[in-house]
């Protein structure tokens, strides 16, 4: 009996990791742009709206250690600012979707979901974000480049 709720386990777990990534927007060879001021200094806006939005579409800022999620998130949204200039406010509040990657021992990574909100406004949406593949930075639709970034 131990031995079926076993493998009824590891069934049920290894169903969890997709054997395909359903990631569209990997690009190995994209670089993390330079960076000064505790920003990014992001220069192209998304063609795509589903970039950021959709889990299949996520800020893939490229395979960074834990530690390092947080700098380099603060990095990404620091250099952007809301349509009217306003400061952009975000909060990691899950984990989602997950894929296989090189990047990691395990073979699997997941996407970072955070609640984003511009302040003085009520608005919030959520932006997945991937630490485990590289893909090109660039400025979500309905958010700006922030200007003064030098």
């Amino acid at each position: 009996m131990k031995y079926l709720a076993f493998i009824g386990s590891a069934l049920l777990f290894t169903s969890c990791i997709s054997t395909k990534s359903t990631i569209k927007n990997i690009d190995n060879t994209a670089m993390r742009p330079s960076y000064a001021n505790e920003m990014y200094l992001i220069t192209e806006y998304a063609e795509d709206s589903n970039y950021a939005f959709d889990a299949d579409y996520p800020i893939n800022i490229g395979f960074i250690h834990d530690k390092q999620e947080e700098i380099n998130v603060y990095y990404f949204f620091n250099g952007l600012e809301g349509p009217n200039g306003e400061k952009i406010n975000f909060k990691k509040i899950d984990t989602c979707c997950p894929f296989p990657t090189k990047n990691t021992t395990m073979g699997a990574g997941t996407l970072s979901i955070y609640e984003v909100s511009l302040e003085g406004t009520t608005k919030k949406f959520t932006i997945y974000i991937n630490t485990f593949e590289k893909g090109k930075l660039i400025c979500p639709k309905g958010l700006k480049i922030k200007k003064n970034q030098r």
